[in-house]
């Protein structure tokens, strides 16, 4: 079962400026929301949910230092990032 990315106008700037401050890892950022279409629970995302002030929303690591969190929607197998960056800067 594959998932279809829905990507808000605003996450599409917020990783425009991720992947302007960091183009070295865009192979990885591309390879991550590839995954993440085809299997969202594949062991390398480290999908998990978040909680606190973020609760309902999930993380998948791109690398050991940048996240995407996002928004699950199982049901209808849709994935809409919600926003990407580094630790701080996501949580």
């Amino acid at each position: 079962m594959s998932f279809k990315l829905i990507f808000t106008a605003q996450y599409e700037k917020r990783a425009a400026r991720f992947l302007k401050r960091h183009p070295d890892i865009e192979k990885q950022y591309l390879k991550t929301l590839q995954l993440l279409e085809l299997n969202p629970h594949h062991p390398s995302l480290r999908l998990h949910a978040l909680g606190g002030r973020l609760q309902g929303l999930h993380s998948v690591s791109i690398n050991l230092s940048y996240r995407i969190t996002l928004e699950l929607l199982i049901q209808d197998d849709q994935i809409i990032p919600i926003n990407v960056g580094d630790h701080d800067a996501v949580y």
